[in-house]
């Protein structure tokens, strides 16, 4: 089983279509939502991103909702 993690806030519609997508695809993953939590929004920062989603899958990370390369680590 991988181990997911998804940086999203709360206004972004790309953070939904990720979030959705592995719903959808039955994987589940811890969000991070950094409207909720400084802490998220620091970790965020400290690995040098700016925007959500951040979606990290095991070790690799994802900047933006790229469906074809989360596919591709999701091997699905």
């Amino acid at each position: 089983m991988k181990n997911i993690v998804v940086y999203s806030s709360d206004t972004c519609p790309y953070c939904v279509a990720a979030k959705n997508f592995l719903t959808e695809n039955g994987f589940e993953y811890e969000e991070r939502n950094i409207n909720q939590n400084e802490q998220f929004r620091n970790e965020l920062v400290e690995k040098g991103y700016r925007g959500v989603p951040v979606i990290i899958v095991d070790d690799e990370e994802i900047a933006g909702f790229d469906q074809r390369k989360l596919q591709e680590l999701l091997g699905h």
